[in-house]
């Protein structure tokens, strides 16, 4: 048997194989963030097609940090059932869940919000979007904020929580130099700049318990000038596995980073695929907790070579999954050929338009 479908654990979770589903915005949950039927197939169809773990949608803590229009919220306990409903169908298939919470920072929208976006400090380079640099109080809110969400994810039966410090969202934006030119206890040198995420995994622990599984998203580098690089987000990493984390899932870029985005295009040959194969080779010297890697993974052999030489512990994907996803199905059932999707990232144009996004280019062949 390969070593991709070995039964492994990350903290108290118990997990059939190797493959994980990486958060995404779907575009399909109502105004408000409540869960629809629609958004609960889609996570049920991953438990059927054999993800190992899923990673729901990234889900807002609080009203101003909402990023994209039918995003997922877990910012009130009304939003508790819809979100049990669907655990309970991704539990009838033997499925395992983690919500991820996350905070889109300067990349909320204040159309959609009608609240200005939380910043970390003025930057230029997200055109001079207008915002809010938070404060001290904002910063203590905020922590709170991710601890009550945490407990709202329990309480829906959730078997996790994982937190979003990647891409240029809120928590990202902390870590980054580029982002972050903060001169009090938040900004300056790293141990300052992951400050906050300390400060919400304790929150988070405080609210959800030391059993309850908590992970986190985070950027290996920022790949943008001046952004974060790999050496300071290890000892991020190395800080939060002191304080107990479960599990690391590495990606990077920001979404403005285009040709060095987190969802590149074009990925068509084994060698532009596991982007950040060898980020990933330098953290797992210095990490003992289990590490996730995400990032243009589409071959099945791939993954394996990766997980046999300690590379990762579990490979993540999320475009391959909105074509097939039963992907793992299918590979467990022999056939290996890599994943259909090809990475032109058009599953997009239909959630911006307000659809949900879909495998377009499935649809037209």
């Amino acid at each position: 048997m390969s070593i991709m479908f070995e039964a492994t654990r990350i903290g108290s979770l118990e997990l059939k194989n190797r493959f994980v589903r990486s958060a995404t915005w779907e575009g399909m949950a109502e105004k408000d963030g409540a869960m629809t039927p629609r958004l609960s197939q889609w996570n049920e169809d991953l438990a059927k097609g054999g993800v190992g773990l899923i990673i729901a949608s990234h889900a807002y803590v609080s009203p101003e940090g909402q990023a994209t229009p039918l995003q997922t919220g877990i910012y009130k306990d009304a939003l508790i059932p819809g979100l049990s409903e669907m655990v309970d169908r991704v539990h009838s298939h033997g499925g395992i869940i983690v919500q991820q919470l996350a905070h889109g920072g300067r990349y909320a929208q204040e159309s959609i919000t009608g609240r200005p976006a939380f910043m970390v400090s003025e930057w230029d380079g997200m055109d001079k979007m207008p915002g809010k640099v938070m404060t001290k109080e904002d910063i203590a809110g905020l922590a709170e904020k991710f601890g009550q969400a945490a407990a709202r994810a329990k309480k829906a039966g959730f078997d996790g929580v994982q937190i979003h410090s990647g891409h240029g969202y809120l928590l990202s934006q902390f870590l980054s130099p580029a982002m972050n030119r903060r001169t009090d206890e938040y900004g300056g040198p790293i141990e300052n700049r992951c400050r906050i995420h300390l400060e919400v995994y304790r929150a988070i622990r405080q609210a959800v318990g030391s059993d309850y599984p908590v992970l986190i998203k985070l950027n290996c580098a920022d790949f943008i000038e001046d952004g974060l690089e790999s050496k300071d987000s290890l000892v991020a990493a190395q800080a939060l596995e002191r304080e107990g984390l479960d599990a690391l899932e590495l990606t990077g870029g920001i979404l403005s980073s285009r040709k060095l985005s987190p969802s590149r295009a074009n990925i068509n040959s084994q060698d532009k695929e596991a982007y950040f194969r060898e980020e990933a080779r330098m953290f797992k010297e210095d990490l003992g907790i289990p590490l996730i890697l995400v990032g243009g993974m589409r071959s099945f052999d791939l993954a394996e070579q990766l997980v046999s030489q300690g590379c990762a512990d579990y490979v993540s994907m999320s475009r391959p999954f909105i074509r097939e996803p039963d992907l793992v199905n299918r590979w467990k059932s022999g056939d290996r050929s890599p994943a259909k999707c090809i990475s032109d990232n058009l599953c997009f144009k239909p959630g911006r338009a307000g659809e949900g996004i879909r495998c377009v280019t499935a649809e037209r062949e």
